[in-house]
Order: C-alpha cells, then structure tokens, then sequence
C-alpha cells in the first residue's frame, strides 16, 4: 500500500506562488505515474497535472504555462510549483500516486487565492 500526504496549501493574494508537496509511504522506485487533482467546493475534481515515473510531465491547459510538476524520487515525494495564482486557482489540491495497478489518494491540501 502506499500513503500519501500532502502539504504546502494556504492562503495567498492573486499572483502569489505556493509549493505543494506530496509524500509517499512508500519506496519511490515502485510508483508510477503521480497526478495533482483540485476540486472546489460544488465543482468536479479535475485533473491539473500529471508526471510520468520517468519525470515527463503533462498539465491541464487551466494551468499550463504557470504551475510546474515535478518528482524527487529519492526523497519519495512529488511537487507541484504553482506561480501567478489566481483566485479561480482556490481549490483543495489531491496528490494521487499508481502503485501495483492501483491508484491511491492523499487528504488533500486547501489552497486560498484571495483577490
């Protein structure tokens, strides 16, 4: 199995930055691809980005060109840069994790963009 627990949401002023972390339980070298999912309140959960266990990474175009992906595997953790917030960026961020054809889910993270 594999934990994952997310950190680094909090409440920042439009055009601010955040680093979002996403540690994992388990030994890096036997997960696979890692994703970052947002959902605010009284919308769908929605893919923002994705990393390949090779580090390629994808994004949603909501974000593309702002937030950066990336993955330390020797640290078990994966990260999600995010610059130019914008208030419509406020959501609760959830890393997700591939391991042994299941995908496991964090808590979540909140992230605040305020105008």
């Amino acid at each position: 199995q594999v934990q994952l627990a997310e950190s680094g949401g909090g409440l920042v002023q439009a055009g601010g930055s955040l680093r979002l972390s996403c540690a994992a339980s388990t030994s890096p070298f036997s997960i696979g691809a890692m994703n970052w999912y947002r959902q605010a309140p009284g919308k769908q959960r929605d893919l923002v980005a994705s990393i390949t266990s090779g580090g390629t990474p994808d994004y949603s175009d909501a974000v593309k060109g702002r937030f950066t992906i990336s993955r330390d595997n020797a640290n078990n953790t994966a990260y999600l840069q995010m610059n130019s917030l914008k208030p419509e960026d406020t959501a609760r961020y959830y890393c997700t994790a591939a391991f042994q054809g299941r995908v496991y889910w964090g808590r979540g993270t909140q992230v605040t963009v305020s105008s």
